[in-house]
């Protein structure tokens, strides 16, 4: 089964390609111009792998959360993708590909994914290996103050974890006040997380494997996930 996956969910931008067992990728750090380059990379695998678009087997999207607009180009690029090759979709998370890139860089089985979410919160979830080799979120990702993210894991995070994503760095400080000694203890990185973004090879690890599920959907019903439902904008005093 050939599949193609893609994501600009973060200021990372990526694609991935898997045709007979080969994957052809590109990665690029594009905050702010993911729309110049999705489409040409997507082209720059197609062409690499010697394949249109029609002859694969599905397409994977990041879902989110992440950047609004972000995750808006890579739904509707998808979107507009599968309607032209009669393609069916499925979405895959941003965390639950951070903690993918974990287990297949690393072998790590037990992963916390907190990406920045601006607002002072960070997007977050906690994942563990299944039986399909696919890094599965333990509860609901939430959008959460730093310094409740303890309280927000503590009943599901009781073995050693891993940490990956932007926001461990953006609020070191907070997370290192308010984790408290049980998830102190427990994170095995101590210095900053190699892993910041996620990739669309470890979201085409994951989606295939949903795809050969049966959980794919039609082009219309491909959904963007943000999370955070709403936004409100403070007027700074002045102003």
């Amino acid at each position: 089964m050939n599949y193609l996956a893609l994501d600009a969910s973060t200021e990372a931008c990526s694609v991935a390609l898997e045709v007979n067992g080969k994957v052809f990728s590109r990665y690029e750090l594009c905050p702010q111009s993911h729309s110049l380059h999705l489409l040409p990379m997507i082209d720059a695998v197609l062409k690499e792998a010697n394949v249109k678009l029609a002859e694969l087997d599905g397409l994977i999207f990041g879902q989110g959360p992440g950047s609004f607009t972000g995750v808006r180009i890579g739904v509707g690029v998808a979107q507009g993708l599968a309607f032209s090759a009669n393609l069916s979709v499925v979405g895959v998370s941003s965390l639950q590909a951070m903690a993918q890139i974990a287990y297949m860089k690393h072998g790590q089985k037990h992963v916390i994914a907190a990406i920045d979410a601006r607002m002072a919160e960070v997007y977050n979830g906690y994942y563990t290996l299944d039986e399909h080799d696919v890094m599965q979120a333990q509860q609901a990702e939430a959008v959460t103050p730093p310094e409740k993210l303890a309280e927000h894991l503590s009943s599901v995070v009781t073995t050693p974890f891993y940490a990956v994503g932007t926001g461990w760095d953006a609020y070191s400080e907070k997370l290192s006040e308010n984790l408290g000694e049980q998830l102190l203890a427990l994170r095995t990185n101590e210095a900053s997380p190699e892993i910041l973004f996620p990739t669309a090879e470890a979201m085409l690890a994951i989606g295939k494997v949903k795809l050969e599920q049966g959980q794919g959907v039609s082009a219309e019903e491909a959904q963007p996930v943000y999370v955070r439902d709403t936004v409100s904008w403070k007027k700074l005093p002045g102003k």
